[in-house]
């Protein structure tokens, strides 16, 4: 990749700093980028008031990847508590999403070899998964209209055409560039709960109709609660699984736990074509460690993974980083967070993980 391309750099509260610092070191090993550091979160609450400002936003928009940290903490939490009108870190995050127009999550679980035994799972279920769930960010039950009435609550679950339709196409083109990186058959799932449902039966109608758009990716449907038992007894069989928003939410956390570590998982939102999509690590901001340069900063290179493969479209790149990222972990080296006692383990901090994936990019 010779071209210069943009990054905002928004490292927010507790580990961001630390952990987003040396994926920018390894980023600058992979491409030629040119880098703006903003504050969002907490830290620009303690600045300027806000957890987003307007200078951030428009930065974000004309840049070509934004890459974040994470945001929170109980100082912010507390202030909260005394006055609920106060500002608080998460509406940072939130607000860059909806002023981007990042309606596509991606979340990819695929259970690193040497973490393998961390699973809750026996190894020889999940060992060979790599799966994607593309989660409908912004439409569903969780915006629209909800209210109470005395004892009676409601909670109203909408989806249009044009929503479905761009998550679909976001799914099916993932898939082809899973197959390409990968020389495997692109395959699509969609979930729905259309025996039930009338806005999964539109769901089902809509994503079917997308496919014809893309006649080389298989597709199949699957009940939402089906999917939930196949992903425990075969992850395996699964390639991408595009699905609404409520139904994505439990879904992806469950598939997330395949792993056996929530702090390497990483993630991304993305919107339409020339919209700079947002890449963050799935965990917290971690405050209690803070500072302490124990972070694990391996979620957030793969999310730098994820901005070069799905950002930038240099899955070249994305590759490599991954790769040496399964490599450290194949040598032993553990942050606290993966440690497990075993004899064959190496302490250390973000330094020695950072400088250890640097080498491997080196090689």
């Amino acid at each position: 990749m010779s071209e210069t391309r943009t990054i905002v750099m928004l490292p927010g509260d507790g580990i961001g700093p630390e952990i987003v610092a040396a994926t920018r070191q390894v980023l600058e090993l992979l491409g030629s980028f040119e880098f703006i550091d903003h504050l969002i979160g907490g830290a620009s609450i303690d600045q300027h008031g806000r957890a987003l400002t307007d200078e951030v936003v428009e930065t974000c928009r004309s840049a070509d990847a934004v890459l974040l940290g994470a945001v929170g903490g109980p100082s912010w939490d507390a202030a909260v508590a005394r006055d609920p009108g106060a500002p608080r870190p998460e509406q940072g995050l939130l607000g860059i999403r909806r002023e981007l127009g990042l309606y596509a999550n991606l979340r990819p679980v695929r259970p690193a070899a040497a973490l393998i035994e961390s699973s809750p799972l026996k190894p020889e279920r999940i060992e060979g998964t790599d799966l994607l769930v593309v989660r409908e960010l912004t439409g569903g039950i969780y915006f629209g209209d909800s209210g109470r009435s005395g004892e009676t609550a409601h909670d109203d679950c909408s989806y249009s055409v044009p929503e479905i339709e761009r998550i679909a196409r976001v799914a099916f083109e993932a898939a082809l560039q899973r197959a390409e990186s990968r020389g495997s058959s692109p395959r699509v799932t969609s979930v729905d709960k259309a025996n039930v449902l009338e806005t999964s039966r539109l769901w089902r109608e809509t994503v079917k109709r997308v496919a014809g758009e893309f006649p080389e990716v298989e597709l199949d449907h699957m009940l939402v609660d089906n999917t939930a038992m196949q992903l425990v007894s075969r992850p395996t069989d699964f390639d991408v699984i595009v699905t609404e928003n409520l139904f994505g939410d439990i879904l992806s956390d469950e598939a997330a736990m395949l792993t056996g570590s929530l702090g390497m998982l990483p993630s991304a939102s993305i919107g339409d074509d020339g919209t700079p999509g947002l890449f963050e690590p799935v965990h917290g901001s971690a405050p209690d460690i803070a500072g302490q340069g124990s972070a694990n900063p391996l979620a957030t290179m793969l999310s730098a993974a994820m901005l070069l493969r799905y950002g930038l479209g240099d899955g070249e790149a994305a590759d490599r980083l991954e790769r040496a990222v399964d490599a450290v972990l194949g040598s032993g080296l553990r942050t606290p967070d993966l440690a497990t006692g075993a004899e064959d383990e190496t302490p250390a901090g973000t330094e020695e993980v950072t400088a250890a994936v640097l080498a491997e990019l080196a090689r």
